[in-house]
């Protein structure tokens, strides 16, 4: 089985213009989607919702949804557009994406996730996988969370899903925002290990607060991927080597002068290109251009861009 890293969906931030970006950092990495509603994928405007340049593959769309026939047509569609895989989301704790019943608290009805996936691989074959965490944070239950996880994964295993992502920390419902939930529980990478001891014929990847090439190497003598969030965001040039680590593929990494070089004709199509440059804040992270870097970006000009890397060359 090919370890895999991979790029986490991020809401308002793994757009496809991100995608693009990230495709000249890495070649091979599996790249997500913003989580897209059922109903908004049955109803909405496709063009505009499911929209991706080919460069981006291999792409999974993310959907949120506990609906089987809802959830049945969004693997027809994401098969429709081209689409390498659908990923259920079943580990957002946020109060707004639960009042949709989707996200952390399906963790609470695995019955009902088994029912989609059930639905979803009578439609179609692209592969399905499912984004969660351990289990629900309750004050009545004070166990790690292992048991409640091996129940949702044998269900929902047993009805069709092959690869789980786990964010290796509980889900907190009530009470804490998402951003809480990231820094007031702990994460507890050795339980997903376990999970993947315990069922070793599934695809398991860990997630969570991953932040350096070396812990990645560490994850990977335990599961089989690790998906990288925020990381990937604020420091994306920190991963410029992994198609030659990860995936055998020893082609020149492009410098970032390069990189920008290779968006400019994106960026030149905007007007005001602030809402497709803010994803590059963090290309010069940890280089002395990188506060002159995010002012440049914040002038909202092309031509500072232009005058950027006319001027400087890379570090």
């Amino acid at each position: 089985m090919q370890k895999q890293v991979e790029i986490a969906p991020m809401l308002d931030w793994t757009d496809s213009f991100f995608r693009r970006f990230f495709r000249l950092i890495s070649r091979h990495a599996p790249l997500y989607t913003e989580m897209t509603a059922e109903q908004a994928i049955a109803f909405g405007n496709l063009e505009k919702l499911l929209f991706f340049d080919a460069v981006e593959q291999p792409l999974i769309l993310q959907v949120g949804g506990s609906t089987p026939h809802f959830m049945a047509n969004a693997i027809t569609i994401a098969q429709e557009k081209n689409f390498s895989g659908i990923n259920i989301n079943a580990g957002c704790p946020s109060e707004r994406v639960q009042a949709g019943a989707f996200g952390a608290c399906l963790m609470q009805t695995p019955e009902k996730v088994a029912d989609c996936v059930k639905e979803m691989k009578k439609t179609s074959k692209l592969p399905i996988s499912i984004k969660t965490r351990i289990a629900i944070d309750s004050p009545e239950d004070s166990s790690d969370g292992f048991d409640a996880c091996c129940n949702f994964i044998e269900k929902t295993a047993n009805a069709g899903c092959q690869k789980f992502i786990i964010h290796a920390r509980k889900a907190r419902l009530k009470g804490l925002t998402p951003k809480e939930n990231r820094q007031k529980l702990p994460l507890n990478y050795p339980l997903v290990y376990k999970i993947k001891e315990t069922f070793p014929e599934l695809e398991i990847l860990i997630n969570g607060q991953i932040l350096s090439i070396e812990e990645i190497k560490r994850h990977l003598s335990y599961v089989d991927g690790v998906m990288i969030g925020r990381w990937a965001y604020a420091n994306p040039y920190d991963l410029s080597n992994i198609d030659m680590l990860f995936y055998q593929d020893n082609h020149p990494v492009l410098s970032r002068q390069q990189i920008i070089c290779n968006l400019l004709p994106l960026i030149e199509k905007e007007e005001k290109p602030l809402h497709l440059t803010r994803h590059l804040m963090g290309l010069y992270a940890k280089t002395p251009l990188s506060k002159l870097w995010k002012q440049t970006l914040l002038s909202n000009k092309i031509n500072e861009i232009e005058n950027f890397i006319k001027k400087f060359t890379d570090l």
